[in-house]
């Protein structure tokens, strides 16, 4: 069994997806060819956004947010401390320093009245200035944006939507990718949309932002890439990538979406009395980028990991180790008691098989499997 089943997707999606790689390769557009305008066009309507600008990778479109905003020595920016690495190490690589932010224990995402406390305590240290808040849409579902949208105003900070599992979801009727002043997503083969390869997106209604991020994308040009008006960096989605995009998009928002959210019910249904399952806060909707449980402990979350290892079926831990507590940020000296749930959950959480191709006898394998090993 595959955690990810990208083979399957592929000999789904095979007719169109071989045609349009055909097609770049006919053509030689291997960069900056008509396919990523075309995806960019077809990305920004379905989020609902005047601007998309893709680019090399998710990573990439955080960094490029940050320095739009001009972000660096002196400013601190608020990142929840359960995530992936990405989302903190691009607040240092521009010089500035991040402020790590405790979780919703049910969500998974960025906690707002830890996030309040703690800008509030930047403010009384008076050394370095809340600039912006990096709100990760964490396994699929949106952070609370209409919380994070009155703190974000009250202390005049940008918010910065890291929407790389959440491609896909939806607050009512307002799509990911829209709730930032930019948001951005990665195109990471795992991720809900994914590509065959790195590749990345930024999202912005603003026309002058959008201008400096396509600048920023390619060296920092001006009226061509041999006329150079800034620092930038190499950055941008290869065509063949943009091809197979084209190609997943529709079965994604046509279909894979629904047909996620029906094998998450199931999974739900079969789990719900017997650890505890993922929590979709009303009127959100997941993308389910990960299904995701959580066990008592450490010991029966690495027992449960290694049984079902053991009987072929995969699993994953979504994260071992909060950010605060990660080698590379030691030197902000961050305290442990601001991490309650973020500590607890990096030693009870696991990650099961979860695709949109997904057979019901697979869900069951699973669920059973499960069952058995706690029953033990």
């Amino acid at each position: 069994m595959e955690f990810r089943d990208l083979k399957r997707q592929y000999q789904y999606l095979k007719s169109d997806m071989d045609l349009r790689i055909q097609e770049v390769i006919k053509q030689t557009n291997f960069i900056q060819g008509k396919q990523v305008a075309e995806l960019e066009q077809q990305l920004a309507a379905y989020t609902g956004v005047k601007h998309c600008v893709s680019c090399a990778n998710g990573t990439d479109a955080l960094q490029l947010a940050l320095m739009v905003w001009n972000i660096g020595e002196g400013d601190a920016v608020f990142v929840p401390d359960f995530t992936f690495f990405s989302s903190g190490e691009v607040v240092s690589a521009v010089n500035a320093v991040p402020v790590f932010v405790d979780i919703e224990s049910d969500t998974y995402n960025i906690d707002c009245n830890s996030l309040e406390i703690l800008i509030q305590r930047m403010i009384e240290k008076g050394r370095l200035r809340p600039k912006a808040i990096i709100a990760v849409d964490l396994f699929g579902q949106p952070a609370d944006y209409r919380r994070l949208r009155k703190i974000a105003e009250k202390y005049q900070m940008y918010i910065l939507e890291d929407a790389a599992q959440g491609f896909g979801g939806k607050i009512e009727d307002k799509m990911a990718c829209s709730f930032g002043d930019i948001s951005t997503t990665s195109f990471f083969p795992a991720k809900p949309l994914g590509c065959y390869g790195d590749g990345g997106a930024i999202f912005t209604d603003n026309d002058e932002w959008a201008a400096l991020l396509k600048s920023y994308c390619v060296h920092g040009k001006g009226n061509s890439k041999y006329d150079n008006v800034r620092i930038g960096m190499n950055s941008r989605l290869d065509t063949l990538q943009a091809a197979i995009l084209l190609a997943k998009f529709p079965a994604f928002s046509e279909k894979e979406l629904d047909w996620m959210q029906k094998i998450a019910a199931k999974y739900t249904e079969q789990l719900k009395d017997v650890v505890k399952t993922p929590f979709v806060k009303e009127g959100f909707y997941s993308s389910w980028a990960q299904y995701t449980i959580q066990l008592s402990d450490k010991a029966v979350r690495d027992g449960l990991q290694t049984y079902l290892k053991e009987q072929g079926l995969p699993s994953a831990v979504y994260y071992q180790k909060p950010m605060h507590k990660q080698a590379a940020f030691e030197k902000n000296a961050y305290d442990d008691n601001d991490y309650p749930i973020a500590n607890k959950l990096s030693e009870t959480v696991l990650s099961l098989p979860f695709h949109p191709y997904m057979k019901e006898k697979e869900i069951i394998l699973v669920t059973d499997t499960i069952k058995s090993y706690l029953r033990r």
